[in-house]
């Protein structure tokens, strides 16, 4: 089921805008951060219950997709990760291609193999689990 609602942009404003060019483009323009390909990952406010946005990179297999609570190595997970563990249903675009998917977080020998694409995919995730001691969820 979509994600619909009031849409409320990212207090980030960087965030806010790569969201907007990337969609508003229908998903052929900002789809790229430093060189590397990003998603739009709809969901649900958990306080608010606004419709919130977070562009993150890419890691897909196979049709599936992970999505990596880094924070840029921060002690504290990101808001959009409490988001999509209260309500779990969200909308992921990956350029045109828009699909809704019920997300859950991974654990174990599969968190390793979706944490070894993440790196693949950005290379820095490896740096900020160093950055940080908390275990970056997938």
């Amino acid at each position: 089921m979509p994600v619909e609602g009031e849409y409320e942009p990212s207090a980030w404003d960087w965030v806010a805008r790569h969201v907007d060019r990337y969609e508003s483009s229908g998903g052929t323009s900002s789809t790229t951060m430093q060189g590397k390909p990003t998603v739009v990952v709809t969901m649900r406010g958990r306080r608010s219950g606004k419709v919130r946005k977070a562009a993150l990179m890419r890691v897909e297999h196979e049709g599936r997709y992970a999505i990596v609570a880094s924070k840029g190595g921060d002690a504290q997970h990101p808001e959009w990760y409490h988001n999509i563990t209260a309500d779990p249903e969200v909308t992921l675009r990956d350029g045109p291609i828009v699909r809704d998917m019920r997300a859950r977080e991974v654990e174990g020998d599969e968190r390793d193999e979706w944490w070894a694409r993440a790196i693949a995919a950005w290379p820095d995730y490896a740096n900020y689990q160093r950055k940080t001691e908390r275990t970056i969820p997938v």
